[in-house]
């Protein structure tokens, strides 16, 4: 192992640049070349390849995205695009890849790893939805972002005795619209793990009104409903004025927390020391507050941790 290649794929999550800083610096430590491949598997056909250098991941580590930027590829998804890969990879010399990204990112880094190359996975995503981890990078700071939404509306709501919708990410997992809505004191939640009725919405909301509550905050994930077409439901049921705030790409964004910059920096470290060791096709992960690696085969046979407790502790304490 001489040259480890990095790369950043999928959406970008607040802490990547971290990670992208410890798998170079960790290989310059053991005395490795990095190259940086720019735009994801995009810049892996295309050769947007760059050695990088002790300098080149100065002053990243808080910076939110990814100083690699990040693209889809329909062609890394076919079988000729994989080979073409697997060639650009052996002609600049890099002997084993560290892919940082979400579900997509891994099948393309076992891709890669069926062909024979050498590839570690490292989870980064806002999601929160990979197995083999509990934590994934980036999923602290957008709930921090979301969190801090929360209480700004919840002024509002307060002051003007309304009901405020809020939508955030997680079209297929729900963990960022649960923790930051169990942490904001939210009346209720709405999360694609987790059916919901509304006429229990509308009840508990009518509850509140008859107790003196004046105003409600409810955190809808968009894999369980569209925030204004949910409101529009609740106006119909309850006949409450209400306000929505999509949230949108904000969430993505912004200076990684303390959590995510240390998480970032052990799972990049712990994927070059992997290669080094002669791994591959695994993914580092962070369970039960230590670093684990997994075959990236059986990641995708795995369940998704399921957090009913805390949606159910939810319901519980938003009586």
């Amino acid at each position: 192992m001489k040259k480890i290649g990095v790369l950043t794929s999928g959406g970008d999550a607040p802490g990547m640049n971290a990670a992208i800083r410890a798998v170079v610096r960790k290989s310059i430590y053991h005395g490795l070349k990095v190259d940086g491949i720019y735009q994801g598997f995009s810049g892996l056909l295309s050769g947007n390849i760059k050695e990088l250098s002790l300098g080149s991941v100065g002053d990243i580590i808080q910076r939110g995205g990814t100083i690699l930027q990040s693209a889809r590829c329909e062609e890394f998804k076919t079988e000729e695009g994989q080979k073409k890969a697997l060639k650009s990879l052996k002609e600049h010399g890099v002997d084993g890849l560290v892919v940082i990204g979400g579900d997509g990112s891994y099948l393309g880094a076992l891709a890669l790893a069926q062909l024979g190359f050498p590839v570690i996975g490292v989870p980064g995503t806002i999601d929160n939805d990979i197995p083999g981890t509990h934590y994934t990078i980036g999923f602290d700071t957008a709930l921090n972002t979301v969190l801090d939404a929360i209480d700004k509306i919840r002024d509002t709501a307060t002051s003007h005795e309304r009901t405020f919708i809020i939508e955030v990410m997680g079209r297929d997992a729900g963990d960022i619209a649960l923790w930051a809505g169990l942490a904001g004191g939210a009346e209720s939640i709405l999360v694609p793990e987790e059916p919901y009725h509304l006429e229990d919405i509308a009840r508990k909301i009518e509850q509140g009104l008859k107790r003196g509550k004046k105003h409600s905050v409810l955190i809808v994930a968009e894999g369980a409903a569209s925030g204004p077409s949910f409101a529009r439901e609740l106006k119909e049921k309850t006949g409450l004025e209400t306000r929505v705030s999509v949230l949108g790409h904000i969430q993505r964004g912004g200076t990684p927390t303390g959590f995510d910059r240390v998480l970032a920096s052990r799972l990049g470290a712990r994927a070059v020391e992997l290669l080094i060791e002669g791994s591959s096709g695994r993914a580092v992960g962070f369970v039960n507050h230590e670093l684990v690696d997994k075959d990236l085969y059986t990641i995708f046979n795995e369940p998704k941790t399921s957090h009913h407790n805390l949606y159910q502790l939810s319901q519980e304490l938003s009586i």
